[in-house]
């Protein structure tokens, strides 16, 4: 039998599951000892007291009103109208042992008429013999135990005392859970929290490995831009030496150099790019509607086609504005060297920040847009290899810098112009 329909009822988060833990067995054990409580106590004791009552009170009729057993037993006896006597049983409606000593009364008392359990403190029986009304009084101790509810109340109070302190130390267990949840979330997204391991010997040898991981990372990413800064730094002397020879001979023969050249520092620029990543700024509030506008605004004085169709809402996030300014301009860059035009669309909503790139050229296939974003990849089946230069690092720094947000980069058909439609997505 599938039980998965009860995972839409439980709670997401781990406190709420710990939670219920701990209260599903406390509610469930309370539950079970009431249940046999009232059996017990309820039902047993009180139709056995009501049994040695039943005794006494057959003895009391036998000797009639003038019963001289009735003063010693406590039990007060009169007679009354037989007009006077009540038609129906009554008791209070949480009066749960009234039930028994009623049925009980009924079942070895047949001449008795009705039962009156008006309070807590005394019994009342109306009985009819030859024609006349006869009242018959006593304590209400006689027929129910004492104090029936305080089992019940202790249960209850202790009960939640005792889950009010599991609670409190369950929830100091899983504070360094969170904190090493929180920790690594935030790693994701780019920054570097202060994080201690901390907890039972599991979660800190967790910690502990979540560290070390995150040491490990950081100089992975400060020895790759050392070196990639190192490279093109080392590369741009014999670069500019060359240009300045080929500046010192004919034009037309140093036209084609000097092309390679320009592509060799383009080439440059995109190790740079790729080297600086988004993990070394802090975010920032920024208006991103403002930003993604200069960004089109500076393409179109480049003489590059490209035009802003949409942009809505207004608010400051937290961003890396030079990262989010590189992402924007690599997709824009692309969209037009395999196209003619782009269309830029800008959406930030309390939800998510959305910003979509268009363009009309040959697009990419499903099957390979997930290799198109990892570095140093060229699609070249796939795109169009004339009118591209490059190393394959536009697609990875935009991922990069999507990630380091902690957002995603979805890359599909534009449903307008018929190509690449790249959609960088930032949860808020």
């Amino acid at each position: 039998m599938s039980f998965r329909w009860l995972k839409s009822y439980m709670p997401r988060s781990l406190y709420g599951r710990a939670t219920l833990i701990l209260l599903l067995p406390v509610i469930t054990l309370l539950l079970v000892v009431s249940v046999v409580f009232i059996q017990r106590h309820f039902a047993g004791v009180t139709q056995q007291m009501v049994h040695t009552m039943t005794r006494e009170i057959r003895l009391v009729l036998d000797e009639g009103p003038e019963s001289s057993s009735a003063r010693i037993l406590g039990i007060d006896i009169r007679e009354v109208p037989a007009a006077g006597i009540p038609g129906t049983d009554s008791r209070l409606w949480y009066d749960f042992s009234g039930i028994v000593v009623v049925r009980e009364l009924r079942a070895a008392l047949p001449t008795l008429q009705s039962i009156r359990l008006a309070d807590d403190n005394v019994v009342q029986l109306f009985f009819r013999q030859d024609g006349q009304g006869i009242a018959m009084v006593f304590d209400r101790r006689r027929v129910s135990a004492r104090q029936p509810h305080q089992l019940l109340v202790n249960m209850v109070v202790f009960g939640v005392l005792m889950t009010l302190v599991s609670y409190l130390y369950l929830r100091n267990q899983l504070r360094p859970i969170t904190r090493l949840a929180q920790a690594a979330e935030a790693f994701g997204r780019g920054r570097n929290v202060p994080y201690r391991p901390a907890g039972a010997v599991e979660v800190r040898a967790a910690g502990t490995a979540f560290v070390d991981m995150r040491e490990r990372i950081e100089r992975q990413i400060e020895q790759r831009t050392l070196m990639l800064s190192g490279v093109s730094h080392d590369l741009r002397t014999p670069l500019t030496r060359l240009r300045l020879g080929l500046a010192m001979i004919d034009e037309t023969d140093a036209r084609p150099m000097l092309r390679d050249i320009e592509d060799m520092e383009r080439l440059l620029d995109g190790f740079l790019d790729f080297a600086r990543g988004a993990r070394a700024v802090e975010a920032e509030p920024a208006d991103p509607i403002a930003l993604v506008r200069q960004v089109v605004e500076d393409a179109r004085r480049a003489q590059v086609n490209v035009t802003l169709v949409h942009a809505s809402g207004e608010d400051r996030i937290n961003l890396r504005a030079d990262s989010i300014r590189r992402a924007v301009e690599n997709l824009i860059n692309n969209a037009v060297r395999y196209g003619t035009r782009a269309e830029v669309s800008v959406v930030l909503t309390p939800g998510a920040l959305t910003i979509r790139v268009e363009d009309d050229g040959p697009g990419i296939a499903p099957e390979d847009r997930d290799e198109a974003v990892r570095p140093f990849t060229r699609l070249d089946p796939a795109r169009n290899q004339n009118r591209a230069t490059g190393v394959g690092l536009g697609l990875s720094i935009v991922s990069d810098a999507v990630r380091a947000h902690g957002g995603l980069l979805h890359l599909g058909v534009s449903p307008r112009l018929g190509g690449l439609c790249a959609e960088i997505v930032i949860a808020r």
